[in-house]
């Protein structure tokens, strides 16, 4: 004969409808590793403790490998292909490179040539090749044209297989545009592949999330390029990655004018049109190109540039401070400051 407790019957339904408390608290890991040039934030949201070294292994051995991997300069796969590339012809890469490779001569394409990852003597030229923050001077006008003239771009490039060849020596391959989202998308995989569900990997304001928080969504914080703290808060969705290139990343002051590192491949001088552009995308890689291309485009050609990029959500803060967002963004973020100027549009 079955006995049935009325006192458990009632524990079980005030656990499971009437006292949230009942319910186990999510347990947080957060750490920090230095890559990239840039504390990188990880957040594991239940992870049991005995994974969790496993998957802090895992991560840092995938940053550690990115960063040697992609830097254009030093001894590693791009320095190798660099210096391949400038003698002209076909040769081997490295595999691990390839698409990277494809996916940024596909997004050159796309945004008619403003992320173009082959500018790396132009930005070698401007000291933004190396970690530490030039002072400057800039280059010489003469310089830069010179380099200019030299076209160098993405469309000299073919790949077939782990076959490159390439036909202008002026190129010098420069993943700075595009580095840090392939890195986390990549990761992101390899830590939903070892069972996470939720985590976040900011990489200096640019970051990836998987799953959610301990306390619910992500929510996430846009800096202000101009004044202190952000300007707005968005609350993301899974998978989803939120980039944003800003001329107050990395810049110095000459003569009064802002030298930042996000360059014009059409001038060779820094872009200046935009303070800072946010996407928002689920594939990192992308939304981390089309920022760069979209603050480059300025308030004048981005919505063009986001249409080819197939980006939807996306907002650029022009040189005046305007706020120019588009509706999809717009209906899902919250401004944290008042009297701001904004200007919502529509994908052509």
């Amino acid at each position: 004969m079955l006995t049935i407790n009325i006192k458990n019957i009632a524990l079980i339904l005030a656990c499971g409808f009437l006292l949230p408390s009942c319910k186990s608290k999510p347990t947080e890991y957060h750490d920090n590793v230095l890559a990239f040039g840039t504390i990188i934030e990880i957040s594991l949201i239940n992870v049991p403790p005995e994974q969790t070294q496993l998957v802090m292994k895992t991560i840092r051995e995938d940053l550690k490998y990115f960063h040697f991997a992609f830097h254009p300069f030093k001894a590693g796969p791009t320095g190798r292909i660099n210096l391949l590339l400038e003698a002209t012809g076909e040769f081997t890469s490295n595999p691990s490179l390839i698409p990277l490779m494809k996916k940024s001569k596909l997004y050159y394409q796309q945004s008619q040539g403003l992320f173009n990852p082959a500018i790396g003597k132009l930005i070698k030229l401007w000291g933004y090749h190396q970690e530490l923050t030039p002072q400057g001077p800039a280059p010489t006008d003469n310089e830069i044209k010179a380099l200019i003239k030299l076209n160098p771009s993405m469309q000299t490039i073919t790949i077939n297989g782990v076959r490159v060849k390439n036909t202008n020596p002026a190129v010098k391959l420069d993943f700075g545009g595009i580095a840090k989202g392939y890195a986390l998308d990549v990761i992101m995989d390899h830590l939903k592949k070892m069972g996470v569900h939720h985590a976040s990997i900011n990489t200096g304001g640019d970051l990836k999330v998987i799953g959610h928080g301990a306390n619910g969504p992500w929510n996430i914080g846009i800096r202000d390029p101009r004044g202190e703290g952000v300007i707005a808060s968005l609350i993301t969705t899974d998978s989803e990655a939120v980039f944003t290139s800003g001329d107050y990343e990395r810049f110095y002051i000459e003569a009064g004018k802002r030298y930042h590192h996000i360059l014009d491949p059409r001038t060779g001088y820094p872009a200046r049109n935009s303070q800072s552009v946010t996407v928002v995308h689920h594939d990192a890689a992308l939304a981390d190109a089309a920022a760069t291309a979209l603050f480059i485009a300025g308030p004048k050609q981005w919505l063009s540039i986001a249409k080819d990029m197939n980006i939807q959500q996306a907002m650029l803060i022009d040189r005046d401070g305007k706020i120019h967002i588009t509706k999809a963004l717009n209906d899902r973020i919250k401004f944290r400051k008042p009297d701001l100027e904004i200007s919502v549009v529509s994908i052509p």
